[in-house]
């Protein structure tokens, strides 16, 4: 079967990936299974320059076609902010999620609700040889005042679908995984992960 390594270290995001792949006909492997331990710096000017940096890192690493991501909560009264800053938009040191939840409300009070927002992701696709392709995808929300939900990661629990007046944390894996940002950017590299693979 194909194999396709992702590139990233973080738990949550790896449970959603994998599901989303699970039906591809696509061994998906993570780094753990391979032995790799990599870091890599999110110092792009995009979410495409730290999802290619990723993807190119952990390919060339592992040999395998690799797929990684970036992604980023757009708050419309904020200009766009945290954007590609989003897994580092705190002040603290060492800020857990919980820390930068609070710390996008505080900068919230001053302007008034509903509070639109959007989270965006961008996928790159690469090879070892450096080859690079990518897919995008949007899920569009509002910023809630109070945590709803123990479900996702991030910004998942003040981040409301108004269609379905639920938090992205309200919702199970299988209903996240038909409507997220990701969802939408990982389903559209389906077809390309075949064909790279089949061209690999």
């Amino acid at each position: 079967m194909p194999a396709l390594i992702l590139a990233s270290n973080n738990p949550g995001k790896l449970r959603e990936m994998q599901a989303l792949l699970q039906d591809a006909d696509i061994q998906v492997i993570t780094p753990v299974d391979k032995g790799l331990v990599l870091n890599v710096e999110e110092e792009g000017q995009s979410y495409a320059d730290n999802a290619a940096r990723k993807a190119l890192a952990f390919s060339r690493s592992s040999g395998l076609l690799a797929l990684g991501d970036d992604s980023g909560l757009e708050v419309e009264a904020l200009g766009g902010a945290p954007g590609i800053f989003s897994a580092r938009f705190a002040p603290k040191t060492g800020a857990t999620d919980a820390d930068r939840r609070a710390y996008l409300l505080e900068l919230l009070k001053e302007y008034s609700p509903p509070w639109r927002a959007a989270f965006h992701c961008t996928v790159a696709l690469a090879t070892p040889n450096g080859e690079i392709s990518y897919t995008q995808g949007e899920c569009q929300g509002e910023i809630i005042p109070q945590e709803r939900g123990e479900n996702g990661f991030g910004y998942d629990p003040i981040f409301l679908i108004p269609e379905l007046g639920r938090t992205m944390a309200e919702l199970t894996l299988q209903e996240k995984n038909r409507i997220s940002h990701r969802a939408r950017a990982v389903r559209a590299a389906i077809p390309l992960i075949l064909t790279l693979i089949a061209e690999m």
